[in-house]
């Protein structure tokens, strides 16, 4: 009943809108004139939107929680997944519905969730759109909406986040110096009851599919079904290398036997040592033993019709 209420509202241009955009994400970094022609796009709909810019880190949750206090109905993350992570947070059990204009290095949720990448095409959405609700993850107490991990990819989020240019080519550029100085870790995982040691150059934890890109580290995984997904992607040498990389992108990585997939509403992960994990890109300090769990179906996304 909601989802068509707020529908019809956004059909008819009355629902109270705050975007919320990140001036150092992805696009809005590199395309100065990208602002000025979402701003533009938005007034053409005659949406009733004020756009607003973070200044800090932990900025966007802190506007989103204003802006559902002062009534808007859907709140719209401008910017990358780290911008919708923090803008998600504080629409997390509210009747507020979350919009995304996809502008980030990688926008993991917008290509799970099939939201256009275009602009003009997911300004559109804000309107036209049916909200949809999906599941949160926690690792180690902090959410997450696409993906969280330990090992070698919380250690590239790491440097990912200091790099001055953000985009695929500096991705494989710093992942590939990486990788080249990085030491596969044993992992102990509890889930389903069951306890299993396993080597891994990375370890996922995954509420969507994908990272983002269109690499697909966990393809059976969806937002909406109160499980997540971890993929142990092994040590990877010259022989592995290509054939790993074709399946991650053509979403066939669950077909290799190499690669341990369980999928649980919550997991243990132990490692010898403390490290860093990332949450949706962003990097964070945790220690040997990190728990992951799920918050099925208490955030309303703003989707294409299906």
């Amino acid at each position: 009943m909601l989802g068509a209420q707020l529908c019809n509202a956004w059909s008819h241009f009355h629902l109270k809108i705050r975007i919320i955009y990140n001036p150092r994400s992805g696009d809005l970094a590199r395309k100065p004139g990208l602002l000025a022609r979402v701003r533009a796009l938005a007034a053409a709909r005659g949406l009733n939107a004020a756009i607003v810019p973070t200044e800090r880190r932990h900025h966007a949750t802190e506007l989103a929680r204003q802006a559902v206090a002062e009534g808007c109905g859907l709140v719209v993350a401008f910017g990358g997944d780290g911008t919708m992570n923090e803008v998600a947070q504080a629409l997390v059990d509210t009747d507020a519905v979350l919009g995304v204009i996809p502008c980030g290095s990688g926008n993991g949720l917008a290509r799970h969730l099939g939201i256009p990448l275009d602009p003009a095409s997911a300004v559109e959405l804000l309107q036209h759109g049916r909200p949809r609700l999906i599941d949160m993850g926690l690792a180690d107490g902090r959410p997450y909406f696409v993906t969280a991990g330990i090992g070698f990819e919380a250690e590239m989020a790491r440097a990912f986040n200091l790099l001055a240019k953000r985009g695929l080519p500096g991705y494989f550029r710093t992942g590939l110096r990486g990788w080249l100085g990085y030491a596969p870790q044993d992992y102990v995982i509890t889930a389903n009851g069951l306890r299993q040691t396993c080597r891994a150059l990375t370890l996922t934890v995954a509420n969507c599919n994908q990272y983002g890109n269109n690499a697909r580290i966990a393809p059976r995984a969806q937002a909406d079904d109160g499980l997540l997904d971890l993929t142990a992607v092994p040590p990877i040498n010259l022989l592995n290398a290509a054939p790993l990389l074709l399946r991650l992108f053509n979403g066939t990585l669950d077909r290799r036997a190499d690669v341990l997939q369980p999928r649980s509403a919550t997991f243990a992960v132990e490692r010898p040592a403390p490290g860093a994990l990332h949450t949706d890109g962003e990097s964070h300090e945790a220690g040997e033993r990190v728990e992951f769990s799920i918050r099925p179906r208490c955030l309303r996304v703003l989707a294409p019709a299906t």
